[in-house]
């Protein structure tokens, strides 16, 4: 049986389309426009709009609408979804977190982030984040450069601790390791097999016609739940190592 035909591409943010919150390269976003004129394009990650407006939107090289309009972005890993729009981002839809919700897990990460010792006091910016419908722990703050957040934790062991240790305070609710220093808090059964389902269903294309790329498809990684789901995926090592995977991929695909 020949395999399905590739009619959607989704692609984690960070480490994967760009070095972590850092725009994406000018090769990347001719790529994406390359992709968007032959299929549907996707990011998921775990940050916010802005920070998908910051790294990718604000980055893409000029496009029709038309083209645009192939673009969809879910942050939060799909509580959140929007469309490009000529004029700008169109919302879809947003989960919210109640304010219940959201305090109880504001108050679990600062606890346990400080019994365990993982509770810096010098950092760049806010160690907590409410992004709407996620609350994120960034242990070195929102804005610290990459390297500092890589020497923080190079195994991810503290970050997973304390995934742990705040998931047991909090079964009502989705606890999971997120980027490099972070922690993620949602609904309860949100990930991004949660947002691939979300495309799933705006779109009308079967998962099986799709192809997911992303650098955490281990199975501490939190791009394996795409993989767990039965979504084709590729694995990457970083950027470059996409855009060269790009560069085989697209001339594959016909143009519409």
């Amino acid at each position: 049986m020949s395999p399905k035909p590739i009619r959607l591409v989704s692609f984690d943010l960070d480490d994967t389309l760009a070095p972590s919150k850092s725009p994406i390269d000018p090769r990347i976003g001719d790529q994406l426009i390359a992709l968007a004129e032959r299929v549907e394009v996707a990011v998921i990650s775990g940050g916010q709009l802005a920070q998908f407006e910051k790294q990718v939107v604000d980055r893409l090289p000029e496009a029709p609408a038309s083209v645009l309009s192939h673009i969809h972005l879910l942050p939060t890993c799909g509580t959140q979804y929007y469309r490009l729009r000529e004029g700008g981002v169109e919302k879809v839809y947003a989960h919210a977190l109640t304010d219940d919700q959201k305090r109880r897990a504001i108050s679990a990460l600062e606890s346990e982030a400080k019994r365990l010792g993982l509770w810096e006091t010098e950092t760049w910016g806010e160690i907590i984040e409410d992004r709407g419908s996620q609350i994120t722990f960034s242990a070195m703050g929102q804005s610290a450069p990459l390297e500092a957040k890589t020497a923080w934790d190079p195994t991810g062991a503290k970050k997973n601790a304390l995934r742990e240790a705040v998931a047991a305070l909090l079964p009502d609710l989705e606890v999971r390791s997120g980027g490099t220093t972070s922690v993620d808090i949602t609904h309860e059964g949100i990930d991004k097999a949660y947002g691939m389902r979300q495309l799933a269903e705006q779109t009308g294309i079967p998962l099986d016609e799709m192809l997911f790329v992303g650098d955490r498809l281990d199975p501490d990684g939190n791009d394996y739940p795409v993989l767990a789901m039965g979504v084709p995926c590729q694995a990457v090592e970083g950027w470059e190592d996409t855009a060269e995977f790009l560069d085989r991929l697209i001339p594959t695909l016909p143009r519409r």
